[in-house]
């Protein structure tokens, strides 16, 4: 019997996704591998197994198509994270129907694309006996184990070219308009596309913000002659100390967050008298082609994840070190510590030095 790696997508879809995929099937046929696909997510290794092969032709076109071929899931039996943020254990009658499926396939390795939820689910699969290996998606780019997830480079590009259009509509009609992106945890997307868009105002997890501190920074402008004010918020960052939810009824898996740029923007307008305007960017920045950086990482990402499984290094996440380098870090490190802007790091005291306003000053 030939060699054969299962590879499953997982979590919420993202730049890249197939861009991994297609670089660990051509690894994989370069190293006498067979890739097998499990369709829409962990849910495919149950009964009925949605599982295939994937050959080598089946990737044309792969590296620059955004989304998932497999479909994925980030809700369901094996979700790992409850409404409250906790780790949730997955039912060992899921992990016995998991452990069939991969012996019935003649899985050698099972590769797991996903962020935290998806790898912390990985997790519990290794420590169950699986061969599992991870390799880290999420466009929050918030896991600390790798200096950078793919997707990131591409929700910026696209929040980036957000902000370039809405500096020419704010600036016709002289309003202050919010831009909201992603960034439960940790406000990368923001803090990067605000630095390289020309945001006035970046709002993010890390560093506590006041109305207050806003408004005057609108006023600031003004009084200089620049009657419109750009700002850029992370989603997960807190309004009077708490995170703004767009819906919090489903138990089983963390509450959705949504809503604090239109909390902001009334607040604005309510304080200033100035015509203010949010836009949601939502769903956008998941979708489209990744950008070429997204699409070497995630060639490099899956060329490592195939180097593991022939050296049969599993429990482990693929990494990119902080010398550039390839390399790999056990999956309890990966999913324990959330990687988060440092308030008094380069970017954020580049970004102040330019007047940028972080809504903490007094």
């Amino acid at each position: 019997m030939g060699k054969k790696i299962g590879v499953v997508t997982g979590g919420g879809d993202c730049p890249g996704l197939n861009a991994v995929i297609r670089a660990i099937v051509k690894a994989g046929d370069m190293q006498g591998f067979t890739t097998i696909g499990i369709r829409g997510g962990f849910d495919g290794l149950l009964t009925p197994v949605q599982a295939a092969p994937l050959s080598v032709r089946d990737m044309d076109g792969l590296l620059i198509r955004g989304g998932t071929i497999l479909g994925t899931a980030n809700s369901g039996k094996f979700s790992s994270k409850t409404g409250q943020g906790e780790t949730r254990k997955i039912p060992e009658n899921l992990m016995t129907q998991v452990r069939q499926t991969i012996e019935a396939l003649g899985l050698n390795a099972l590769v797991v694309i996903g962020g935290d939820g998806t790898l912390t689910t990985a997790l519990q699969m290794h420590e169950s006996g699986l061969p599992v290996i991870g390799v880290p998606k999420t466009i929050d780019n918030d896991l600390d184990a790798t200096q950078q997830t793919f997707g990131f480079d591409t929700a910026v590009a696209c929040a980036v070219d957000a902000l370039d259009r809405l500096h020419s509509t704010a600036q016709s009609h002289n309003r202050v308009m919010v831009l909201e992106v992603m960034g439960r945890y940790a406000g990368w997307i923001a803090a990067y596309a605000g630095l390289a868009g020309g945001a006035d105002v970046i709002l993010i997890p890390e560093i506590k913000f006041n109305m207050p501190s806003i408004e005057k920074k609108i006023r600031a402008r003004e009084a200089t002659g620049k009657l419109f004010t750009i700002v850029i918020v992370a989603e997960g960052a807190k309004l009077d100390d708490s995170m703004v939810v767009s819906d919090n009824d489903e138990t089983d898996r963390e509450v959705r967050l949504g809503g604090i740029g239109y909390a902001i923007a009334e607040k604005i307008q309510e304080k200033t008298g100035k015509e203010s305007r949010c836009v949601v960017l939502g769903h956008l920045q998941r979708g489209g082609q990744p950008t070429h950086w997204d699409r070497q990482l995630c060639t490099r990402f899956g060329v490592q994840a195939v180097h593991m499984a022939a050296s049969r290094n599993f429990g482990k996440m693929v990494a990119l070190k902080p010398s550039g380098m390839m390399g790999s870090v056990n999956l309890k490190d990966a999913v324990n510590r959330i990687r988060s802007v440092d308030p008094d790091g380069e970017l954020i005291l580049t970004a102040r030095t330019l007047g940028i306003c972080f809504g903490d000053e007094i």
